[in-house]
């Protein structure tokens, strides 16, 4: 793989003063955003067929693949067709674990040549394993939701796999199209095929019942109210806001100072455990911009509807990757990843989590770390939040009831709860930025001094002499009433008909 020359744009980027990957990447993205509100207002499925939106969609996909990445993205069309054609000729009994093995495969293969081959100076160069981590993913659901629709034992199925499953492969049309479609081509949202395909033929506007029975008259009127325009303003607004912190802040708090000799020597370790968190904030702008960017390139092309809530506004939150009050004002580390990455959270549970049997959590976990990378960072964080996870728990049920006797106690809990969960992400994550092996070391030993690896495995030890709290029924019953109310009710899931994202209750791989 070569990496992409981008002498073309060098030129014009160097005259408007930024970094060339940082014009590829938002120049393919206000494209979309053209194109996707053009085809909502000119391709709609009640004036075109499904086939010219499946073509639409796929070729301005492939020509934005292209611009924005150049050769490397004949990476992610090998990918495509060999899956493909796996998927094809494959016994169905054993077409999904084939498939997923292929596509992962080929994406780690990716991930190591990045990891071990590209020159450092150019390591953080915009290249073609983003797409290829959204398209792994995609390719991996479809071959499971085959499966489960056709040889899947019905009685055993999750509800998730029961939303998603389908009963016939692809047509090459629908599978590319899906694969490639222009609004997730740079930078995602992942969607699954069976919300695709019901949004390229329409039936996605259609009348569907909601668990409390309520109908949804969801229905293509061309009115206000359904239009995705406030929808779309608000995550535009969502990632100017960010990408003005990220351009102002990051700068100023780079992550890589988290594991320099020099400013851990001269700076305290209370000094140094605010900038780590701060820090990590102003990493996770970035995601926030793409995120938020992504999903409103997919609403405004029409993508992304999930009904009406309680209230009778419709939700444009089908494909929502993120949610940054949720994550900001996260008060547990479950709450905290309820609402990060949700898509690929979902997909984790569907590839991983609901069929294998044993080691669900640490498997579901270390499949996350190989498909982000090849870094020892990814494996430092992963792995390590396995263990976190199991710690939140035990914790939670033990030291919890001590503090909902009162309304006071319920509120310094969650300012407490608030306060360690991100401290808590915060060092947990920081090898996700740093990535290498060295760094990472010294981020955790001399910076550190693995004061939460010290918590966290003591914990497992310390928890079980807690004795349980004595509590009622009245006081344990504040909890349906606290701050963490928001989190259960139906109008706010992010996945349809509320079948996969009853977010308390949502998975295990998710922390508590």
């Amino acid at each position: 793989m070569d990496v992409k020359d981008d002498g073309v744009l060098r030129p014009v980027a160097e005259k408007l003063g930024v970094p060339t990957d940082m014009l590829i990447f938002f120049g393919g993205e206000a494209f979309c955003l053209v194109c996707a509100i053009l085809y909502y207002k000119y391709l709609p499925p009640s004036k075109v067929g499904v086939t010219v939106r499946h073509i639409v969609a796929m070729t301005i996909g492939v020509s934005v693949g292209f611009f924005s990445f150049g050769m490397q993205f004949n990476h992610v069309v090998a990918q495509s067709v060999l899956c493909y054609i796996a998927m094809m000729l494959l016994p169905q009994s054993v077409m999904h674990i084939g498939v997923f093995g292929l596509a992962l495969t080929y994406l780690v293969t990716l991930h190591l040549y990045r990891a071990f081959m590209i020159p450092e100076d150019i390591l953080y160069s915009i290249d073609v394993s983003g797409p290829l981590m959204i398209v792994t993913e995609k390719i991996s659901s479809l071959a499971c939701s085959i499966y489960d629709g056709r040889q899947g034992n019905k009685d055993k199925l999750s509800d998730l796999q029961k939303r998603y499953m389908i009963s016939k492969p692809p047509s090459a049309l629908e599978y590319f199209s899906y694969l490639f479609y222009f609004q997730g081509v740079v930078v995602g949202p992942l969607s699954f095929y069976k919300d695709y395909i019901a949004y390229v033929d329409g039936t996605d506007i259609s009348k569907r019942p909601e668990e409390n029975g309520v109908q949804n008259n969801n229905v293509y009127s061309g009115s206000n109210k359904f239009s995705p325009f406030y929808a779309v303003t608000y995550k535009l607004s969502v990632a100017l806001f960010w990408m003005g912190f990220h351009f102002t802040m990051k700068p100023i708090f780079p992550e890589i100072l988290n594991c320099d000799p020099e400013f851990i020597r001269n700076n305290s370790f209370l000094y140094r455990f605010w900038y780590m968190i701060f820090s990590m904030l102003c990493c996770r702008a970035k995601y926030y911009v793409a995120f938020s960017l992504g999903d409103a390139i997919c609403n405004a092309s029409g993508f992304g509807f999930n009904g009406y809530d309680c209230k009778g506004q419709p939700k444009w939150n089908l494909v929502t990757n993120v949610n940054v009050l949720g994550i900001e004002g996260a008060t547990s580390p479950k709450m905290y990843l309820d609402n990060w990455n949700i898509q690929t959270a979902v997909w984790l549970r569907l590839v991983c989590y609901d069929r294998i049997p044993v080691m669900k959590k640490f498997a579901t976990f270390f499949l996350s770390a190989m498909w982000h990378g090849c870094y020892p960072g990814y494996y430092f964080t992963f792995i390590f939040a396995n263990f976190v996870s199991e710690s939140a728990r035990n914790a939670r049920k033990k030291i919890r009831p001590y503090f909902q006797r009162t309304r006071n106690l319920q509120v310094f809990y969650d300012v407490l709860t608030w306060l360690c969960t991100h401290i808590v992400i915060s060092y947990l994550v920081v090898p996700f930025t740093i990535l290498h092996l060295g760094q990472t070391l010294t981020f955790y030993t001399y910076n550190m001094y693995g004061c939460l690896h010290v918590v966290v495995f003591a914990s497992f030890f310390i928890l079980p002499f807690i004795p349980a709290a004595q509590s009622d029924n009245k006081n344990m019953s504040l909890k349906s009433n606290g701050t963490n109310s928001r989190h259960t009710v139906e109008c706010n899931n992010h996945l349809p008909d509320g079948t996969a994202n009853k977010s308390a209750k949502s998975n295990g791989i998710k922390m508590d």
